[in-house]
C-alpha cells in the first residue's frame, strides 16, 4: 500500500451478524471513494440485478477517500455512499451521495478505508448500531435508541461509547487516549419509517440527503454507525504535501491583503474564508446573532456557522432556507432546519413539495373533502405550525404524509398527474424525479449530466466559475471577475485532455453552442472529472475545479495543477490531471453498466416535459459566441430543442463508445478500460451495445 490508505475496508453482514474486510489495495487504482464503492458493489452484487432498493440483497458503501484525515484544502472531511437509491424515479438507480464533516477522518483514523453492509436485521431481531472504536467492531442492539430523532441519537450513542466522559478532556480507548467523540452517521425516524427521501445525518449540519439512503438503513433496521480513532494517515511524501498546502495559500482570500475592494461571498469566490458561513441564509438580516464559523475536517473555507443560540444546527444553503417564503420569524425558519435535521428527511425536497402543495391547494383540488385528500393544516399554512405539521407527517408517513414520503414524483404519479404537472413546470423536476437545482434550459452541463447519470449532479464549483462568478456579479452591477472571452480562454486551457477549445462553453444556441460537438466533450470531461477527482479522491465540489479566482495575481485558479499535485504527495503515485480523468471515465462507464442491467436505455433519458415547452423568464448570464463576439448573455426565453438534444444525445454516445441505438457500452469501450468481465456480464445478460 501507498500513503493516504489504511489497507482494509470493514465489511459487515447484518444477516448473518458477520464482521470481515476487504484488502484495498485490490481496489486502489480506482482512487477511493465513488470508484472502489462501484467496484466493490460490481463485484459482490452485480450479476444479481436488477433488484430494488429495499431488498436484503441490497449492498451499501460508505467509502472514505485518499486524503480523509489529512491537510489537503477542502477534501479532508468528505465521505461518499452509494447503493440503489429509493428516491430514484421512475427506477430506484444506483447512486450516490455525498456528505462532510468528520466521520471519514474518523474512520480513517480507526485504521478503516470504508465500511460495507451488506444483509438486514432478521424481522424479529431488535435494531441495531455499529460500534467501531479502532480495530474493534461490534453490532449492538439499538434498543432506547430506535425511534430517537438524529440528535437525540447521536448524544445517546456517545453516552454508550465513552460514559462519563466530559468534553475536551483526554479520555481512554483501550492502550490510546483521544480527546474526540464519537463521529456517529445516524437515521431519524423518517429512517426507521422507510421514507424515501430519508436522509443520513452525520453530526450538526451534516447530511447524505440525496438518493433516499435513510430509508436503506431503515429498511436494514441499522439506526447508526459510530466511528472513532486514534491512530493516523500515511503520508508518502508529507515535505511535499506541505508545500502544496504552502503553495495553495495564494489562492484563498487574504483579509491581510485583499485583491477585492470588499470581503467577497463565499458561496461566489470559492475558495475563501474572509466571508464565513456565507451559506446559512439565517443570519444574512438583522437581528444579526453572534456566530462563529464552522467547517468540514481540514477545510480553510469555513462555509457553515455555529449560531450563538445552536439553532439551525451548522446548516447550510438548502437545509436552511427550504421553508424560508413562509416562514414569519427567523426563530421559525431555524425551527423549519432544525425539523428536517432532526427527522432526518432531505431538505432538496422538501422546497418542491411546499410549492406543489400550495399550488395545488389554490386550484382546490387538495385539502379536507378535495379530489386530494388532506389533512394539512392549510389553514395556517404560511406559519411554523404548518411547516411542523408536515415534516412530522411525512417522517411518520402519517395521512397525505404517507402519499408524500415517496417523494413528489411519486406523490404525483399517485394523485393521476405526473405528466401533466412536469408538462407545465408546475411540478418542476427535470429528471429522474430530483428537484431543478439550476435551470436545466440554460445551465446544461447540469441537466444533460444528470439525465446521462443517476440524479441531479450537485457538482457546484464547475457552475460557480460558469455562472456564479459572472452572473451574480452582473446582476449586483458589478463588473465580472474576468470577461466571457478571457473566461472560456483560462478554463478551456484546463479542461485537459480536450484543452484547447473554447466552444466548449459557448452557451448559445449557435454551431459551436450546447447542442454541438463542443459539447459533447464538455459533458464528457465534466462527468470524467467529477467520477475521479470529486467523488472518488474526493475533493469538495464547492471549492474544485477552481479554474480562476479574483484571490490570485492573475486570477488564476489552482486547476489543473492541484489536483494532482495533493494526490501525489500524498499517495506517492505519479498520477497526472489526465491520467485522473481516465480513471473517471472508466468508473463512469462502470455505473453505466449498472444502470444498464437495471434496465436503462436511451429512450428513458428524456428532461421533463416543461424543460422543452416552457420558456425561461428571467436573466441567467452564461458565455455566449454570436456574431463573432463573445459576451455574458442574458439567455431569455430559452426552451431546449427536443430533436436537437436526441440529434446530440447520438453523438456523446458515439462519443462515449456507447451504442447509439440502445446507450449500452460496447465491448471495445470495456476492454479498452480493463473492464472486460463488466462486458461479460453485459453480454450474458444480452445487454452490450
Amino acid at each position: 500500500m501507498t500513503g493516504g490508505y489504511a489497507g482494509k475496508i470493514l465489511r459487515i453482514n447484518l444477516t448473518k451478524k458477520a464482521i470481515g474486510t476487504i484488502e484495498t489495495a485490490q481496489y486502489e487504482e480506482y482512487g477511493g471513494g465513488h470508484g472502489m464503492g462501484s467496484a466493490i458493489f460490481w463485484d459482490l452484487v452485480g450479476d444479481q440485478l436488477p433488484f430494488g432498493a429495499l431488498d436484503p440483497r441490497y449492498v451499501v458503501t460508505i467509502m472514505t477517500g485518499p486524503f480523509s484525515g489529512v491537510v489537503v484544502p477542502s477534501a479532508a472531511g468528505r465521505c461518499e455512499v452509494q447503493g440503489l437509491g429509493p428516491q430514484g424515479y421512475p427506477v430506484e438507480w444506483f447512486t450516490r451521495s455525498n456528505f462532510g464533516g468528520r466521520f471519514s477522518t474518523q474512520l480513517k483514523y480507526a485504521g478503516w478505508d470504508g465500511i460495507v453492509i451488506e444483509g438486514a436485521v432478521n424481522g424479529a431481531d431488535d435494531p441495531v448500531w455499529i460500534n467501531i472504536i479502532d480495530d474493534k467492531v461490534r453490532i449492538e442492539s439499538a434498543k432506547g435508541i430506535w425511534g430517537l430523532d438524529t440528535i437525540d441519537t447521536q448524544e445517546e450513542i456517545c453516552r454508550r461509547v465513552m460514559p462519563g466522559s466530559r468534553f475536551g478532556e483526554w479520555v481512554a480507548l483501550g492502550e490510546n487516549y483521544t480527546t474526540q467523540i464519537p463521529a456517529v452517521l445516524c437515521i431519524g425516524p423518517a429512517g426507521e419509517n422507510k421514507v424515501r427521501i430519508a436522509a443520513l445525518i452525520h453530526g450538526a449540519g451534516n447530511g447524505a440527503g440525496q438518493g433516499g439512503f435513510g430509508a436503506v438503513f431503515g429498511s436494514k433496521k441499522l439506526k447508526a454507525i459510530s466511528v472513532i480513532g486514534t491512530g493516523n494517515v500515511p503520508v508518502a511524501n508529507p515535505k511535499s504535501l506541505m508545500d502544496a498546502r504552502l503553495w495553495y495559500r495564494k489562492y484563498q482570500y487574504d483579509v491581510d491583503n485583499p485583491r477585492l475592494e470588499k470581503s467577497p461571498s463565499s458561496f461566489v469566490f470559492s475558495p475563501v474564508n474572509a466571508n464565513p458561513a456565507d451559506d446559512n441564509f439565517l443570519n444574512k438580516q438583522p437581528p444579526f446573532e453572534p456566530a462563529r464559523p464552522q467547517a468540514c475536517a481540514g477545510c480553510p473555507k469555513a462555509c457553515r456557522m455555529r449560531l450563538a443560540s445552536g439553532r439551525s444546527n451548522e446548516s447550510s444553503c438548502e437545509d436552511t432556507i427550504w421553508a424560508i417564503g413562509i416562514q414569519q420569524t427567523r426563530k421559525d425558519k431555524e425551527t423549519a432546519c432544525d425539523l428536517v435535521q432532526g427527522y432526518g428527511i432531505n431538505a432538496f425536497q422538501m422546497r418542491p413539495m411546499l410549492a406543489y402543495i400550495e399550488a395545488l391547494h389554490k386550484e382546490g383540488v387538495l385539502g379536507a373533502g378535495k379530489k386530494i385528500e388532506s389533512d394539512l393544516p392549510m389553514d395556517v399554512f404560511g406559519r411554523v405550525e404548518f411547516i411542523q405539521a408536515l415534516v412530522r407527517k411525512v417522517a411518520l408517513r402519517e395521512g397525505i404524509g404517507d402519499t408524500l414520503s415517496g417523494g413528489c414524483a411519486r406523490a404525483a404519479e399517485a394523485w393521476g398527474r405526473y405528466k401533466r404537472d412536469t408538462d407545465s413546470g408546475l411540478l418542476n423536476l427535470p429528471n429522474w424525479g430530483y428537484y431543478e437545482h439550476y435551470d436545466p434550459r440554460l445551465e446544461v452541463e447540469w441537466s444533460y449530466g444528470s439525465i446521462l447519470g443517476d440524479r441531479d449532479i450537485n457538482e457546484h464549483s464547475f457552475n460557480m466559475n460558469i455562472h456564479h462568478m459572472p452572473g451574480i456579479t452582473i446582476g449586483a452591477g458589478m463588473a465580472p471577475v474576468v470577461p466571457a472571452e478571457k473566461a472560456v480562454e483560462i478554463i478551456s486551457s484546463k479542461v485537459l485532455p480536450y484543452a484547447g477549445d473554447p466552444f466548449m462553453f459557448d452557451y448559445s444556441e449557435g454551431p459551436t453552442g450546447i447542442y454541438s460537438d463542443h459539447r459533447v466533450k464538455t459533458i464528457a470531461w465534466h462527468r470524467h472529472y467529477a467520477r475521479f477527482w470529486i467523488q472518488s479522491v474526493l475533493y469538495c465540489d464547492w471549492v474544485w475545479p477552481l479554474f480562476f479566482t479574483p484571490n490570485s495575481a492573475d486570477k488564476l485558479g489552482p486547476t489543473p495543477e492541484g489536483e494532482p499535485r495533493f494526490f501525489n504527495a500524498v499517495t506517492g503515485k505519479k498520477l497526472s490531471f489526465a491520467d485522473g480523468v481516465e480513471v473517471g471515465r472508466k468508473i463512469w462507464n462502470l455505473d453505466r453498466s449498472v444502470w444498464v442491467l437495471q434496465g436503462r436505455h436511451r429512450d428513458m433519458e428524456q428532461l421533463a416535459g416543461y424543460v422543452y415547452n416552457v420558456p425561461t423568464t428571467a436573466p441567467y448570464y452564461l458565455p455566449v459566441y454570436e456574431n463573432g463576439k463573445w459576451s455574458y448573455g442574458a439567455n431569455l426565453g430559452r426552451v431546449l430543442n427536443k430533436t436537437k438534444f436526441e440529434e446530440w444525445k447520438t453523438k456523446f454516445y458515439d462519443f462515449e463508445g456507447w451504442n447509439n441505438t440502445s446507450g449500452w457500452p460496447k465491448r471495445k469501450t470495456l476492454e479498452s478500460i480493463g473492464l472486460k468481465k463488466v462486458a461479460d456480464t453485459l453480454q450474458s445478460k444480452s445487454r452490450l451495445g
